[in-house]
Formats: C-alpha cells, sequence, structure tokens
C-alpha cells in the first residue's frame, strides 16, 4: 500500500515546513507527498519546495485561489492511490502514521475509512489538553483498546451526539469518497458530513487506537474564529436538521434524534458566549444563545457508540 497524503495549503509557511518534515521522517516509505498551494501570497513557499531535492514531494500552485473546500476537491481528483489522507497545513504526523494506517488497511480492505489515534498540540508544538478535546476523549470516543470495526446507525449516532474524529488524520479509501464528494456550501461540518454520507450508504469505519497523529489546535484557526463570531453555529444547525430528516428517511431513528438534539454542538456553543459578551458582538451573542438553548427536544445525555474488534 502506497499512502497518497495531500497537503491544501494556505497558511504559515513555517508550520507548513514542519508538517513536510514529518511526512519525510516516516518510519514506512509507503507514502507520496503532494501539497497544493491555494495561491497563498509567499514566494518563498515554492523557492523551499523548489530547493529540497525529494522526488517523494510534489509541489503545485494553483492560478487562481479556490477557497478551502474547492481545493480540498482538488487534492481529491488528483489522488493516484487507493488511500488519501488530507492533511492539514499545521498538523504533524507522528513517525508511525503510515505503519499504523497501512495495516489497519490490511487488515480491512472493505473498509471506508480509517481513524488512528490523536493527541492534540498547540501553536508551540506542546501536547495540551482542551475542553473540547477532552470532553470528545471523555464522553464521546469509544472506549476501545484495540483496533476496531465500526458502522451503521450505532456509529452515525455516536458521531452526531458528539463528532470524536478529526478530519487531517483520516485516511479514505479514495474511490469510496469521489462517489460522494462533499457537500457545497459546507465550511466547517463537510468532514462529518462526508463520514455520514458513507455510513448511510452502508460504508464502515476502522478505529485504531494507536496514538500516531498530532492535531493543532490554536486561536487562529478557521473552525475557531466562525466559533467566536457565531457562523460556525448556523451552518451546525443546518446540517444538524438536514440530517436528521434524512436518517429519519432511511429508518435511522436514534440516529436521527441525535442529530435533532446536538447536544455537543450546542454546548460547545455556549462556551463562547462570555468570549462574545466580551467583545461587545450582540450579533455572535444571538447566534450563540439560539444555537445553545434553541427548540431542545429531549435528554442531552451522550452516549458512547459500538463496534466490533479485529
Amino acid at each position: 500500500m502506497t499512502l497518497d497524503i495531500m497537503i491544501p495549503f494556505y497558511g504559515d509557511p513555517a508550520m507548513l515546513r514542519e508538517t513536510v518534515g514529518s511526512v519525510r521522517a516516516q518510519t514506512s516509505p509507503d507514502w507520496r507527498l503532494t501539497v497544493v498551494d491555494d495561491g497563498y501570497p509567499d514566494p518563498t513557499v515554492a523557492e523551499w519546495f523548489g530547493a529540497l531535492g525529494d522526488d517523494r514531494v510534489t509541489y503545485q500552485r494553483n492560478e487562481v485561489n479556490l477557497g478551502a473546500n474547492k481545493n480540498y476537491e482538488k487534492c481529491i481528483a488528483i489522488a493516484q492511490q487507493r488511500d488519501v489522507v488530507i492533511l492539514g497545513a499545521d498538523d504533524v504526523l507522528l513517525p508511525e502514521y503510515v505503519a499504523v494506517v497501512s495495516a489497519a488497511r490490511a487488515a480491512h480492505p472493505e473498509a471506508a475509512v480509517i481513524q488512528p489515534g490523536v493527541k492534540v498540540i498547540d501553536e508551540h508544538g506542546t501536547e495540551v489538553r482542551t475542553l473540547v478535546d477532552e470532553t470528545k476523549k471523555r464522553l464521546y470516543q469509544p472506549r476501545v483498546t484495540q483496533r476496531t470495526v465500526m458502522g451503521g446507525e450505532d456509529l452515525a449516532r455516536s458521531l452526531l451526539r458528539g463528532n470524536w474524529l478529526y478530519f487531517p488524520a483520516l485516511c479514505f479509501d479514495v474511490a469510496k469518497i469521489r462517489a460522494i464528494g462533499f457537500r457545497p456550501g459546507l465550511d466547517v461540518v463537510q468532514d462529518l458530513q462526508l463520514v455520514l454520507d458513507l455510513l448511510m450508504r452502508g460504508e464502515t469505519l476502522v478505529y485504531d487506537p494507536a496514538v500516531c497523529f498530532a492535531y493543532r489546535r490554536h486561536s487562529g484557526s478557521d473552525s475557531s474564529w466562525r466559533a467566536l463570531d457565531g457562523t460556525r453555529f448556523d451552518e451546525e444547525r443546518r446540517f444538524f436538521l438536514t440530517a436528521a430528516d434524512e436518517l429519519e428517511r432511511l429508518g435511522w431513528s436514534r440516529a436521527a434524534r441525535a442529530a435533532r438534539v446536538h447536544a455537543s454542538s450546542r454546548l460547545h456553543a455556549l462556551t463562547y458566549l462570555p468570549a462574545a459578551v466580551q467583545k461587545r458582538r450582540p450579533d455572535a451573542v444571538r447566534t450563540l444563545l439560539r444555537h445553545g438553548l434553541g427548540g431542545l427536544p429531549g435528554s442531552l445525555a451522550p452516549r458512547r457508540g459500538a463496534g466490533t474488534a479485529s
């Protein structure tokens, strides 16, 4: 198995160089890296890649800025191997990442998605424990100690109660995601929508708890400023209500109810209220309150997903 690692880039060149270095440091040689620069205004990026001298690494620059979603789609379209990772330009692969996902693929060739274990780092590369990530880990992430196959309504309900996946760490069967693609109009929850679409088509996910990926969380991320602005939660509300209708039609009533409740999303919105008040953003306060407290249909108690160990 050769893994296509794609980096849709528009951001900090220094962090990009660190990310590329982490790919080149893999213990397994079974990877190829492609960086798709979405027109970041810094000529030193192209110069750095031109001097890299590594034929496993390809750099290309878009003629016009496509935006995040369209650049993700381009990365998927140009992937040449069976499996693809859409790696964040500020995240870090630990040395065993390719080895871990390759072993999971060998054991489960039918799986559409592979999620390995993840730790969280800040902008300085220091491992951190944030409220969001600790909630994911302690309340929503399945407590398994070995590679486990998951799917169907149980996994859909688990993810809709609290999305414990980390999109940049996911390894996808590229043919299966090409058959679905990213839904238009989504900028924050496009990853969860993609996995949900796969599950509704009968596909499965493999979770391997071996920690081999470092996810960088910092205030400069797109999802962070969208959360403080409140627009993130407008999008999330539309997503959850649409998902509930689709799941109900599929007969997955428990997952549909989890989507309507969207407990973790509501609680997440409420955590931003103090910052919105402090910054005197009444528009954001109204959006956060509407999402956090509006139209509660039932219990907010989170539950864990289920799977089968391999």
